[in-house]
């Protein structure tokens, strides 16, 4: 489940992620119990309602890998909940719309999303929606796949991990923010200088692996020496991430419920859970 140059101990399982799944689990249950206590006193049919997790964070910092872990621990409690996973990527705008717009360079700053897609299928989603499709996205194309969905059907939590999740931001249109229908919030933090140096090793890996696919929409890349490669992770942390995490992606960390702070080695050495 780890992510790539990501270690991910089982004594930081049993530790972090298992307590705070049995956490997430009550809340899971709790909730689904208040709208059915809810229902029966409108005298309406009792219907299934997820509960929606979201998880916000930087580049690199280690989001899906604690999205993923989650949803696994989550899954594995007495009463057995159906948890889907779901990424905000597919929500990007297709490379085609970006080139048009000049925002190509600018992938994943807010103006890079189509929140009211995303806006509507969490809602969707909340409202109990027999199957609600969610567009997939292919980090090897780098592009939303046209015509590809993965179909969400009433599952008991959904976790929604990406850039923006926790970000006061709908397409520039007032009303309800995508966060607004949150259950729970996850902030995975780290030191800005960490969050780079994890970003270059990562890129490093992938011009190993990924990169040399010659279908990988960055194989221009596989032929680079390490020097060169640094140099570019570089540019790229120093042109688009780092300048997305400061300025849309950090302010939403108070937003979240729960933050999780990392350490140097990626291992999670603080948990902040918001009372109030």
């Amino acid at each position: 489940m780890r992510g790539l140059n990501e270690e991910v101990y089982l004594g930081e399982v049993i530790e972090v992620y298992l307590p705070l799944s049995r956490l997430l689990n009550l809340y899971v249950s709790a909730t689904q119990n208040l709208y059915r206590v809810t229902d029966t006193f409108l005298g309406k049919p009792t219907q299934k309602v997820p509960y929606v997790i979201g998880i916000a964070g930087s580049v690199a910092v280690g989001k899906s890998t604690t999205a993923r872990i989650l949803r696994a621990l989550l899954a594995h409690w007495p009463d057995h909940p159906e948890v889907d996973l779901v990424t905000t990527d597919g929500f990007l705008y297709p490379n085609h719309i970006l080139e048009e717009r000049g925002l190509l360079s600018r992938k994943g700053f807010p103006e890079s999303y189509d929140f009211g897609r995303l806006l509507r299928f969490v809602s969707d989603v909340k409202s109990g929606a027999p199957e609600v499709a969610a567009p997939v996205y292919s980090h090897l194309a780098y592009d939303v796949l046209p015509g590809e969905t993965k179909l969400i059907r009433q599952p008991d939590a959904m976790i929604l991990e990406g850039l923006n999740v926790l970000q006061a931001e709908n397409g520039g249109a007032p009303g309800t923010f995508v966060s607004d229908l949150f259950d729970f919030s996850i902030y995975v933090d780290a030191e800005d200088h960490d969050l780079e140096r994890w970003y270059v090793d990562r890129f490093l890996t992938l011009r190993d692996t990924v990169f040399q696919d010659e279908k990988s929409y960055f194989n221009r890349y596989a032929s680079l020496s390490t020097e060169e490669a640094r140099e570019v992770a570089r540019s790229i942390w120093a042109e688009i991430n780092g300048p997305n995490l400061v300025r849309n992606i950090k302010p939403t960390r108070e937003r979240a419920r729960l933050i999780l702070g990392k350490g140097p080695d990626h291992s999670v050495r603080s948990v902040k859970l918001r009372k109030l």
